[in-house]
């Protein structure tokens, strides 16, 4: 089957089911797929005070949700995923006020770094420093040919704060991460794309179509082997090799046991579609 296809499975049952965290965060579900909405349009999405606390409580409910397989992070911007920190905000800021947000902040970005499930970023228009610091928290960026990514923060006298310095260099390498932040320069899709800070590239206004059908598509598999592998990966990034394969053999001890694993092996032998019950 299509994307398409695959899209229509995703909403399935689910279509419609919708929550909104504060004025600023909206998360549908899709079935298994929750879509994680940046829904600031006035602003670009631009991430204020309170938006950093909607998307931080959003975080917190889908990592609690068991029955979610993969997220989606979208916006309903037409020309902007999201173009950072709000600086009007900021602009207004004591030095105690900047110090109290900071926390708040991070929990936004550590939110979507840290769910448990594979999260896919569907990036269109600007998606600038913290705003594309958002998208590398996610596992995969899907990104259409109006994106433009970047980490401008030395242009307006900070760093970036959001994950950039440590999450940009684990994509690119370190010397090319250096560069971008370094020059504060903005790249266009499919520059982004060759230099790996996208992972697929979509034609205009399919970026969040393309990312619901790669989340569909990863949805279908086991639920517990979907969270360890994440796991697996996340934890054993930049060790030597014999201490990831500890980590990979611990995940494996999580899964091996499982009633997904039970379930999978049978579907397989019966040559059925697998109902995995998640545990």
């Amino acid at each position: 089957m299509g994307d398409g296809a695959a899209v229509e499975r995703a909403a399935g049952a689910g279509q419609g089911d919708e929550r909104r965290y504060g004025e600023f965060v909206v998360v549908r579900r899709h079935a298994y797929v929750a879509e994680l909405v940046l829904d600031r349009p006035k602003a670009m999405n631009a991430v204020s005070t309170e938006m950093a606390r909607s998307i931080a409580a959003a975080c917190e409910a889908l990592a609690a949700d068991r029955d979610v397989r993969v997220v989606v992070v979208t916006s309903t911007h037409e020309r902007a995923f999201c173009v950072g920190a709000d600086l009007k905000e900021r602009n207004s800021f004591s030095d105690a006020d900047l110090m109290r947000q900071r926390p708040v902040a991070r929990a936004a970005y550590t939110g979507v770094l840290e769910l448990p499930m594979p999260t896919v970023a569907a990036v269109h228009g600007f998606a600038l420093g913290g705003g594309f610091e958002l998208a590398l928290s996610c596992d995969l960026i899907v990104a259409d040919r109006t994106a433009v990514v970047g980490l401008p923060e030395v242009s307006v006298g900070v760093i970036p704060g959001g994950g950039g310095t440590q999450l940009l260099p684990r994509r690119v390498g370190a010397a090319r991460a250096a560069e971008l932040i370094f020059t504060a320069r903005r790249l266009e899709a499919v520059e982004a794309r060759e230099w790996g800070l996208v992972d697929q590239l979509a034609e205009a206004g399919r970026d969040r179509d393309e990312a619901l059908a790669l989340a569909a598509r990863i949805a279908a598999n086991s639920p517990v082997g979907l969270r360890a592998a994440k796991r697996a990966l996340r934890l054993g990034h930049g060790l030597d090799l014999r201490a990831g394969l500890e980590v990979e053999d611990a995940a494996w001890r999580s899964v091996a046991f499982s009633g997904d694993r039970a379930e999978g092996v049978a579907a397989f032998n019966e040559k059925r579609k697998p109902d995995w019950p998640g545990e």
